[in-house]
């Protein structure tokens, strides 16, 4: 690269991120780490050769038909791509990329502290104490479901969800999953494979959700699939809200379908979350942070910054997913 590429960066980056964009690129920055609107974006990016967005921002195919000729890349600082059509920068010959395998762990984490948190009553324990309602113990008190030696379902073992599997081994959970075909013995061990959602749902006691949003995902845990679960199941989300038909879960945590869920993201997020959450108490909540970690976001970012490295070297980024 002799001129070096204008990057426009749309949320602010950890430090180290930025420090190490701005040898490679000449960089707008965002230091007050403001949501920019469409319209401001479509400004800046006059002025730019790239964009490194986060989820935040939506690249719909209006939006991408209106982005600047030059623009060459959008380097995603995510590894869900649903905020992109990707079909439209294809058109347009927009190379999109994502960040892959880095958030494994990080998100396993998170999906594994939703599983205590929801199945513990992890938050309604510290409403008690915070707001010192909580006066005595007794055997009746605070009893929540054990996880250890349970069924975990995987609904998508994919990278994070080959790792939640790992970690549950730990808590001598049996592994079941379901993937759009099964995987070779040796990346699952004894996991046990169902050829259908709804078989899986059957033979489980807590289900992890690591499925891709995509139009065959949208709403795949309907009222019907979610009656599949027994009463004292347990149902996780770390991967998009849009899986999750909202009024199917509340109405099966409010009348006891299923006993508890722990949800890291959600349809609508982050002001127009269904309501109905927020007034359950076997609901386990997390604000959208299953990548966030220190090491994690660097990684991240590091590999945003390889795929935009590749694209301006005239190579093929590690990462492309249109």
């Amino acid at each position: 690269m002799n001129e070096k590429p204008v990057v426009l960066v749309t949320r602010k980056l950890p430090i180290a991120v930025e420090k190490k964009l701005a040898e490679h690129f000449e960089t707008i920055l965002n230091p007050d780490d403001r949501l920019y609107s469409t319209d401001e974006i479509l400004q800046m990016a006059e002025n730019a050769d790239a964009i490194l967005p986060c989820h935040t921002e939506k690249f719909s195919a209006q939006t991408i038909a209106l982005l600047p000729s030059r623009i060459k890349a959008i380097a995603n600082f995510s590894v869900g791509v649903d905020h992109v059509d990707l079909e439209a920068a294809k058109l347009r010959q927009i190379i999109v990329t994502n960040t892959p395998d880095v958030l494994s762990d990080a998100t396993a984490e998170i999906a594994m502290l939703l599983i205590l948190g929801a199945a513990r009553r992890a938050s309604e324990g510290d409403r008690l104490v915070r707001s010192q309602q909580w006066k005595d113990w007794s055997p009746a008190f605070m009893v929540g479901k054990q996880i250890t030696g349970k069924r975990l379902g995987i609904l998508g073992m994919g990278r994070v969800g080959q790792v939640v599997a790992r970690r549950a081994r730990g808590f001598d959970m049996t592994i079941h999953y379901h993937n759009r075909k099964p995987l070779d013995s040796m990346r699952i061990k004894d996991a046990e494979y169902h050829a259908t959602v709804d078989e899986l749902l059957s033979n489980i006691d807590v289900l992890s959700i690591h499925c891709p949003a995509s139009d065959e995902t949208r709403g795949l845990l309907s009222s019907d699939r979610i009656a599949l679960l027994h009463s004292n199941a347990i149902v996780v989300n770390t991967s998009r809200g849009g899986v999750i038909d909202d009024d199917a879960l509340i109405d099966a945590l409010k009348s006891g379908g299923i006993a508890a869920a722990g949800l890291d993201v959600y349809n609508g997020e982050p002001d127009a979350i269904h309501p109905g959450y927020r007034q359950l108490e076997n609901v386990f909540l997390l604000p959208h942070i299953g990548s966030a970690t220190e090491e994690t976001r660097d990684a991240m970012g590091f590999r945003a910054i390889d795929n935009l490295t590749a694209i301006f070297n005239g190579d093929e980024p590690g990462d492309r997913v249109a």
